[in-house]
């Protein structure tokens, strides 16, 4: 029998002080900590061997229960009458969800003029005059339909400088950025890419954001430290270890949910919208600004109506979807770190112990 740490018996302890953490805002996304605390991306990631232990196995373990409980409610009458009721709740938001984002996004740009010497997110900082000025027309060309494009070129183009300034690796923590920028373009044409809507385009986007950011929280669960030194009470008696380890995957399950069935995406944008809004009280105005364009774009998802049923296949499904994401992010994220800084420490070690799910 394997072993299991005795803080395991804590468990339900464990998941409600993972999620108060996320929900106080000090995990919620890793960018918080790149924001607040020191941080070294090309620093030697904890190996997978530490990371894919006994505690892991069973949080995923639960998470994908979660998962699979959720997918199966919302074939049964009890999850067509959540997803009416939602449907009338968000309606105001979804007739008007483009407009949301681009007055949001047209805040978060002006917020960037006024801030100054920033790329887009607070810990890409630059000297480069003119840039803040670039932001501030990129706010204006927000206000018209047809200079929607303009406004994406300008994404687009700040993501290109941010990722020569400061690395590929670094900016794979924010391809929501990109989304943003194909829901304004897709939004101007009235077009689809590759049958898949503009809220479809930036939902993926937001998702694989979320789900990167979930890795960090294990390969570098010391740059949190600060952050739990300043708060103990936050992991209610677990082990900073392990609580980062639920936070982790308590992101990583809603990311992933972002890009499963109506309900259960729909019902996790609800709570990540939550989760960022509630950081904003712990965090001020650097943290609403930097979060703003992913909190308009999840109150669009949470209001999105399509609806494609969900069946039993779904949800035989899940544990195979889920067990590859998770290991398709921690191989891309542990090889890539390897390749481009050298640390390739527990990647052998660590596949070899991967969960079976």
């Amino acid at each position: 029998m394997p072993y299991v740490s005795s803080s395991w018996v804590r468990l339900p302890v464990m998941l409600a002080g993972a999620a108060s953490f996320v929900l106080l805002g000090t995990g919620a996304a890793n960018a918080h900590v790149k924001w607040f605390c020191a941080f070294d991306v090309a620093g030697q990631p904890r190996g997978l061997e530490q990371v894919l232990c006994t505690d892991f196995e069973l949080l995923t373990g639960l998470a994908l229960v979660c998962l699979m409980f959720g997918c199966l409610a919302e074939g049964t009458p009890l999850g067509t009458a959540i997803l009416n009721a939602l449907d009338r709740a968000t309606a105001a938001v979804r007739d008007n969800s483009a407009l949301i984002v681009r007055a949001v996004v047209g805040f978060f740009l002006v917020s960037l003029w006024n801030l100054g010497g920033i790329i887009l997110t607070p810990e890409l900082k630059t000297d480069i005059a003119w840039i803040p000025w670039l932001q501030l027309a990129m706010a204006a060309g927000l206000l018209w339909k047809r200079t929607l494009p303009l406004t994406a070129a300008g994404i687009v183009f700040l993501f290109g400088l941010a990722v020569w300034n400061y690395g590929a690796f670094h900016l794979a923590d924010y391809p929501v950025f990109l989304g943003v920028a194909a829901f304004l373009a897709l939004t101007a044409f009235d077009r689809t890419l590759f049958g898949q809507r503009p809220i479809d385009v930036v939902r993926i986007a937001a998702a694989i954001t979320l789900m990167w950011a979930s890795v960090e929280k294990w390969a570098y669960p010391h740059w949190t430290d600060p952050l739990i030194a300043a708060k103990p009470a936050m992991t209610m008696g677990a082990s900073p270890e392990l609580f980062m380890q639920a936070a982790g995957v308590i992101e990583f399950t809603l990311a992933f949910a972002l890009i499963w069935t109506p309900l259960v995406r729909r019902a996790s944008a609800i709570i990540l919208t939550a989760v960022f809004v509630s950081a904003i009280l712990e965090f001020g105005k650097v943290d609403a600004i930097g979060h703003s364009g992913i909190i308009a774009v999840l109150i669009a998802i949470a209001a999105d109506d399509a609806r494609v049923p969900a069946t039993r296949r779904d949800v035989v499904l899940t544990p195979v979807y889920y067990a590859s994401a998770l290991m398709l992010f921690l191989g891309v994220y542990y090889f890539a770190h390897g390749v481009l800084y050298g640390s390739t420490y527990g990647i052998g070690a660590g596949m070899r112990g991967l969960p079976v799910i």
